[in-house]
């Protein structure tokens, strides 16, 4: 259940004509395929140098929403040829909450093209957390600092507790190790309940852990968001989770954090109301929207953006001409 606390406006969407400030890009391609992610993956690659990570979701065992793995193997087989998949053990018991058991998920689930590091399998390393409210660091699996560059590449989708998952859930929750990153952020100190932190709190927890993770790759980084089998729930609940009602909408690509999973809400909010509206509600029940209020207020990106079609020769557009003429969803 989950409990109302008066908070800062997480439960209300913030149309874009009353947001203020900078202005970042945001690419937009309709093209849900391997070549629709190598495409945009071209306006976001300057910065990956180095060893380079892929943060992604691999789900529990067969999860039928993940982004699909072919994709992905392109991905990496053109562009990222030396790159490494990471991840972290779960604060939950399941598929994924041991190494052993999570090696285990990643063969079923096909994750097998590539090397997968799980970053929390020998131990852990303290990020910085600049100018937070409820940490002065966080714990990560110390594999990342291997690595001189991140992609975040997320399957964005509801979320049981956040609400949404896109950029800043993939990194805040994804990359802080699974016994005690995440439960510093799910927890209340001295509570047998280890999901006793929610809405504004949370949201804001995990910003600020997904801070600590981008200031430490400082201007080596960047965000694609894919639209695809947008369920309420989580990758992280995978047969169990609820259907998909949403309607594909594509991929989105950035250089800020915030701008992406902003633009993703907009182009949710921006479909017409003749579909599902369960992921909306999703997210308000949720007070989700304090994600991107909280990244703006750390400075972690500009929730104003323009909007690049890739696929109408980089033409400016609004979120409703994104969606415009998107079909229901066909499982």
């Amino acid at each position: 259940m989950v409990k109302m606390r008066p908070g800062t406006g997480g439960e209300r969407f913030t149309p874009y004509g009353e947001r203020t400030g900078d202005k970042s890009v945001v690419y937009f391609t309709r093209d849900l395929s391997a070549e629709g992610l190598l495409k945009i993956y071209q306006k976001v690659k300057a910065p990956l140098t180095g060893r380079v990570a892929v943060k992604l979701h691999t789900g529990e065992k067969n999860g039928p929403n993940i982004i699909p793995r072919p994709w992905v193997k392109e991905l990496l087989a053109k562009e990222l040829p030396e790159a490494a998949i990471v991840e972290t053990n779960t604060f939950y018991e399941g598929d994924r909450y041991t190494t052993e058991q999570h090696r285990e998920t990643l063969e079923v689930n096909g994750w097998t093209f590539a090397p997968v590091d799980i970053m929390d399998e020998e131990g852990t390393a303290l990020l910085p957390v600049k100018d937070g409210k409820w940490f002065t660091e966080m714990s990560v699996g110390d594999h990342m600092l291997r690595y001189d560059s991140l992609l975040a590449l997320t399957h964005f989708k509801g979320h049981m507790m956040g609400g949404f998952g896109g950029s800043n859930k993939n990194l805040g929750i994804g990359c802080a190790d699974g016994r005690i990153g995440k439960k510093w952020i799910h927890q209340r100190e001295g509570s047998d309940d280890m999901w006793s932190i929610d809405q504004e709190e949370l949201m804001e927890r995990i910003s600020e852990s997904t801070k600590a993770t981008i200031d430490h790759f400082a201007d080596h980084i960047s965000y694609i968001n894919v639209l695809r089998n947008m369920s309420i729930s989580c990758d992280c609940e995978g047969t169990a989770a609820a259907p998909v009602v949403t309607p594909n909408i594509g991929i989105l690509a950035s250089y800020d954090i915030l701008a992406v999973d902003q633009a993703s809400v907009d182009l949710v909010y921006a479909l017409p109301d003749i579909h599902p509206k369960d992921l909306r509600e999703r997210m308000e029940s949720r007070h989700a929207f304090r994600q991107l209020s909280y990244m703006k207020e750390l400075g972690m990106g500009n929730d104003c953006y323009t909007l690049i079609d890739l696929d109408n020769e980089e033409a400016e557009i609004r979120p409703a001409d994104a969606v415009r003429g998107v079909k229901p969803f066909e499982g």
